[in-house]
């Protein structure tokens, strides 16, 4: 499945965030915050993640030459520093001929806290190869401004929690201006997630953020669904 995320500036590349859905024995849709979290639990992440890049990295060697679109690819923290992921991205990026920067890997802030280190290191060898990279749920951490500066990241994504009640909690708007802010500060792109409904995202546009992301934007749908629209769009 993938999932739209609008820039609001139109200068900027369209983008859209992979996401994961399973079928149970009976056919049945089972959504991520089902499954991911007992898979986080038995440690079979990593499995997942490299179905996903082998699987994602066929779809995208299969799309226009002239598709300009970015997709972001989820990791678990599981993954943050695995040198066998990393050697996989790479495997598959010569294999499929894929360009590197349609692709934006993405962690979490907790993630990223977790395994800084091993993160900061697998950041930069991504941006090396010439992918791009963004910070899932920023804010979330007590400690978020202080350790930006030594990540090498290309977006942030603002945690939905400040996004919810931003149109009612002044707080939460002086929260999403800041890291908006600091952001731009250092270079990084800024994406709201969470957005759903007019009022949030005029909030969102006053402020400058650079993109949304949510049911007022796109609703998530097969990737080959999403891709046959782009064409008829276009």
């Amino acid at each position: 499945y993938c999932q739209e995320i609008q820039p609001l500036n139109c200068d900027d590349q369209p983008s859209s965030e992979i996401l994961l859905r399973m079928l149970d024995e009976d056919g049945r849709m089972v959504q991520p915050g089902t499954f991911i979290p007992a898979a986080e639990r038995f440690h079979l992440m990593p499995d997942i993640d490299r179905w996903v890049i082998r699987h994602i990295m066929m779809k995208l060697a299969e799309l226009p030459v002239e598709s300009n679109t970015i997709y972001t690819i989820n990791l678990s923290g599981q993954s943050v520093g695995d040198k066998k992921i990393l050697q996989l991205i790479i495997d598959c990026i010569h294999q499929y001929q894929v360009d590197p920067a349609m692709i934006c890997f993405e962690i979490t802030e907790t993630a990223a806290v977790a395994n800084f280190d091993s993160a900061r290191i697998f950041i930069d060898q991504l941006h090396e190869l010439g992918c791009q990279f963004a910070l899932d749920d920023f804010g979330s951490g007590l400690s978020s401004f202080a350790y930006l500066k030594n990540l090498n990241v290309d977006y942030l994504k603002i945690d939905g929690c400040f996004i919810h009640d931003i149109n009612h909690d002044p707080v939460d708007y002086a929260m999403v201006a800041s890291i908006n802010r600091i952001g731009h500060l250092m270079g990084i792109k800024t994406i709201a997630e969470f957005v759903e409904d007019d009022e949030t995202l005029k909030k969102l546009q006053d402020i400058g953020v650079d993109y949304v992301q949510g049911y007022k934007i796109d609703k998530p749908k097969p990737f080959a669904q999403s891709e046959e629209n782009k064409l008829v769009n276009s």
